[in-house]
């Protein structure tokens, strides 16, 4: 008995392997696959802004990377005793403008270099609704919880999507000839816009990525939305909030993912990887045992072995967590 419809992802033409580096923006959702990449050790980098939930938010983010961006004293505001930036999820906000200022710069650098050198940016859309800061009309990524008469909020038109990151995407092209690009909509509900302007939302942003994705074979598509929405689709994979996917969810995702973008060849390395990730998880309720000391020969042994047979691999904290001295 079938008891859900199934999804067929054709795999990507060209997947992604270890010595790819893999730039991730956008919305929590882009976290979770980041999590799992990290975790298995690939060459990834996240979210240089901190979160961000919208395509314009995106785009600029993209347009800053690739030109060298650096945020000066005026891009900050203070509010709730705390320096923020417009452009930049809160993580980046400090008591202290000078820490907040640094913060955001240093991994603004960091994503510069970084993109430069990408192989694959993985783009994940949150919301098409964009709040505009009435006082200047800018566009906000975060509204750090400022009073909601500061803002107009705006569904964005599907051309306005596509124009905003078609023109970024286009320019990291330029700058970047061996880039691909891999986007994907969040699953994660935003209810506090409405169960229905959640639907009108996400519904704009699948039309222009599907857009995007026609109009370039460097741009593809992945359907974490499709996989969470129309095929589990069951509450018992959400949170307790019934907005955000459980760990059950992003699992089931992250499997279709490694699927149909990671390359076959990597998988064996990513089983040998989680062997030795999950072992340095281990916590002994008697360390000073012998039989611990032979656990953690044992698997420096291993860790030494993968590290040399692909040395595209590090694994130095676990190296250092499996030595007897350590």
């Amino acid at each position: 008995m079938q008891l859900t419809l199934t999804l067929e992802i054709p795999p990507l033409p060209k997947q992604i392997t270890y010595t790819d580096n893999v730039l991730l923006v956008g919305s929590c959702f882009t976290e979770h696959i980041y999590d799992r990449l990290l975790q298995h050790k690939f060459r990834v980098f996240s979210n240089p802004h901190g979160i961000l939930f919208n395509p314009l938010s995106v785009a600029h983010s993209i347009d800053g990377y690739i030109d060298g961006k650096q945020y000066g004293q005026e891009d900050l505001f203070y509010l709730n005793e705390l320096w923020n930036s417009w452009y930049h999820h809160t993580r980046f906000s400090h008591i202290d403008a000078g820490a907040a200022l640094a913060g955001i710069n240093h991994s603004q650098a960091d994503a510069t270099q970084f993109i430069k050198k990408a192989d694959w940016i993985i783009i994940t859309l949150g919301s098409a609704f964009q709040y505009y800061l009435n006082e200047t009309g800018q566009p906000v990524a975060n509204n750090h919880r400022a009073p909601a008469q500061w803002f107009t909020k705006k569904l964005l038109a599907v051309d306005e999507i596509v124009h905003a990151l078609n023109a970024a995407l286009l320019k990291l092209f330029s700058a970047n000839q061996f880039v691909q690009v891999l986007l994907t909509i969040s699953p994660v509900r935003h209810i506090r816009d409405g169960v229905i302007e959640n639907n009108r939302s996400k519904a704009r942003l699948i039309e222009a990525v599907h857009t995007l994705c026609e109009g370039s074979e460097k741009i593809h598509y992945f359907p974490a939305y499709e996989l969470v929405i129309d095929i589990l689709r069951d509450y018992r994979f959400y949170d307790i909030d019934f907005v955000h996917p459980n760990y059950m969810a992003t699992t089931y995702v992250w499997e279709h993912f490694v699927k149909a973008c990671i390359s076959p060849e990597a998988i064996p390395v990513m089983q040998q990887v989680q062997d030795i990730v999950t072992a340095r998880s281990h916590r002994s309720r008697f360390p000073e045992t012998e039989a611990h000391n032979r656990f953690k020969e044992s698997y420096a042994a291993k860790t030494k072995a993968l590290m040399e047979k692909y040395p595209f691999l590090y694994l130095g904290e676990e190296m250092k967590y499996f030595s007897l001295n350590g």
